[in-house]
């Protein structure tokens, strides 16, 4: 049997690209949406195309309520869960912290941050019920590191929380036999930055990054996915900076 995981927020994106290479690389893979079903259902046939194993989960992550049925509805679908990926995030418009409306500040939190918590109070749970030693990967940012000024402070605030929240909790769980790791990207070409406000975004930020390019959704999922694998089988509580440099 395949191993099952779950990918939050993959009906796009890094998520998306996530899920195609998990697919690819022999899981079977819950696709998670809140609400464009036609692309996450897009992802599932393109997998399924390809012979793989998948199925759409809707749910929003930032709802404990939800997260407990999406889980259920995905090992209804798949058998035990081996794997979690946190990657169900919003930024919220960009612009001064000053300016920034109370009632995003706070969903932004309840997605970003209370999402990843309670998915991974899920997992665990999950894990636990199946007797699988299992892998979680929390996806962060780079903003965490920069805070994201005069952009969405907010948002990096946020991140910085998956960070610490990720290390933590992969030392409380490391005797289990269970892994914890994140991933910040940096700057990457997805419709993030028109959902901001800002599809010119990529071509104003670019002269920050190093390398002198965004990257693609593909670049990101790649260690992503790696940190599910045997081969990252001693690493937990890391946090892989797929930056660009920055």
């Amino acid at each position: 049997m395949k191993k099952a995981v779950l990918v939050t927020g993959s009906g796009r994106g890094i998520g998306a690209a996530v899920a195609r290479l998990a697919s690819r690389q022999g899981y079977a893979v819950a696709v998670n949406y809140v609400s464009d079903a036609a692309a996450a259902k897009a992802v599932v046939d393109e997998i399924r195309a390809q012979g793989g194993d998948a199925c759409l989960v809707q749910g929003d992550v930032g709802s404990e309520d939800e997260v407990k049925r999406l889980f259920a509805e995905a090992e209804a679908a798949l058998g035990p869960l081996y794997g979690v990926i946190n990657n169900a995030g919003i930024t919220g418009r960009i612009g001064k912290f000053v300016a920034a409306d109370p009632e995003a500040i706070e969903r932004i939190f309840r997605v970003n941050v209370l999402g990843t918590m309670h998915c991974c109070r899920a997992a665990l749970r999950s894990f636990a019920a199946s007797g699988t030693r299992g892998a979680i990967v929390n996806v962060s940012s780079i903003a965490a590191i920069t805070g994201s000024p005069n952009e969405y402070v907010h948002y990096a605030a946020s991140k910085s929380a998956i960070d610490v929240f990720t290390l933590g909790l992969a030392r409380e769980v490391a005797p289990d036999g269970i892994r914890v790791c994140g991933v910040a990207p940096g700057m990457t070409l997805t419709d993030i930055h028109a959902a901001a406000g800002e599809p010119g975004r990529p071509a104003r930020v670019v002269s920050r990054i190093p390398q002198g390019r965004l990257a693609s959704p593909e670049e990101i999922a790649e260690p992503i996915v790696w940190l599910l694998s045997d081969a990252a089988s001693y690493m937990t509580g890391a946090m892989l900076r797929c930056s660009g440099g920055v």
